[in-house]
């Protein structure tokens, strides 16, 4: 049975991922060693370890049947905590992330290391934004979940005063 590291979220956030009965073993040893808090997230899949291998390769597959477009921003890949010029590699690293864990904290480190001053997570919920304030306090991350979110945040960053 699997377990393992799945999201290096922030200093001392860590989850991990695996076969359900092996993360309930884990849960209780790490319940034994004094974890403050240690919790069971209610997931469908136990996404970015070694379980979700054969996903990703199928993904890939699929990857290899659209035509992909050199993205005009630069994306960085959770994987490997850097990105990537090729659609090759985008592609390749994309179907990665199902099955490596995700270097959130790294990522946010490269985005600042990268000059990034802005940050904005799309789509519901502010969990990210969260994690990126508790990793690097020098970005300004906004949560985008609806219109009015995304407007605000082109109003205050078109400010030249902020």
């Amino acid at each position: 049975q699997v377990v393992s590291p799945a999201n290096y979220n922030a200093p001392g956030q860590l989850v991990i991922a695996g076969n359900s009965e092996a993360v309930d073993r884990a849960l209780t040893r790490l319940a034994e060693l004094g974890v403050k808090k240690a919790v069971k997230l209610a997931v469908s899949v136990p996404s970015h370890c070694a379980l979700m291998r054969d996903a990703a390769d199928r993904l890939a597959e699929r990857f290899n049947t659209i035509a992909w477009q050199t993205p005009k921003i630069r994306i960085v890949q959770n994987a490997e905590a850097r990105s990537y010029d090729s659609v090759d590699d985008i592609r390749t690293a994309l179907a990665r992330q199902l099955y490596q864990p995700v270097r959130w904290t790294d990522s946010v480190h490269a985005l600042a290391a990268a000059g990034v001053k802005r940050v904005a997570e799309c789509g519901p919920g502010k969990v990210l934004t969260g994690l990126l304030k508790r990793v690097e306090r020098t970005l300004d991350g906004r949560a985008i979940g609806a219109p009015a979110d995304l407007e605000q945040a082109i109003a205050d960053w078109s400010n030249p005063l902020r």
